[in-house]
């Protein structure tokens, strides 16, 4: 399994989740009668997590470390401020905010396992062996760290 570490790009594995929320909608019916909340619940959470990704991606650039998740080794820092404070993996949690609204958009309960999909794979291949290799570089600081913040929410 540690062949599937940092192998895949997270995008990717996030559009491959999507592909997998069409196909879970397609198996199943939609919602029906939802009383309109779903379209502003998908427009929400469609800005949502636009709006982590985006902002994480501008925090990253202010303390000039790198967003290449293939690369945790070449981080300068921990970067603690913006979305950081409140959750280690904004922009992980800002693609499965983005697949919510996906889910949401096509009105299928079984289309959510995607997002759990999507949380488990990157849990395991991505952010875990990121974080040991933070926790190499940077010690008690990013063990602190860890310890505060949480690592989706």
């Amino acid at each position: 399994m540690k062949a599937l570490e940092h192998t895949i790009p997270p995008p990717l594995v996030g559009i491959a989740c999507a592909l997998l929320t069409w196909a879970l909608a397609a198996a199943v019916p939609a919602w029906r009668g939802d009383g309109g909340w779903r379209l502003p619940l998908v427009a929400v959470c469609l800005a949502l997590g636009l709006a982590l990704d985006g902002w994480a991606l501008l925090v990253f650039r202010r303390h000039r470390t790198t967003p290449n998740p293939f690369a945790p080794e070449r981080s300068r820092t921990v970067v603690q401020s913006g979305p950081y404070r409140f959750t280690r993996n904004p922009m992980y949690l800002g693609m499965a905010v983005l697949l919510l609204a996906l889910c949401l958009w096509l009105g299928s309960a079984l289309s959510l396992l995607a997002i759990a999909v999507f949380v488990a794979y990157i849990t395991r291949f991505q952010i875990q062996p990121e974080e040991r290799t933070l926790a190499d570089k940077f010690g008690a600081p990013y063990q602190d760290y860890c310890r505060r913040v949480r690592r989706w929410l």
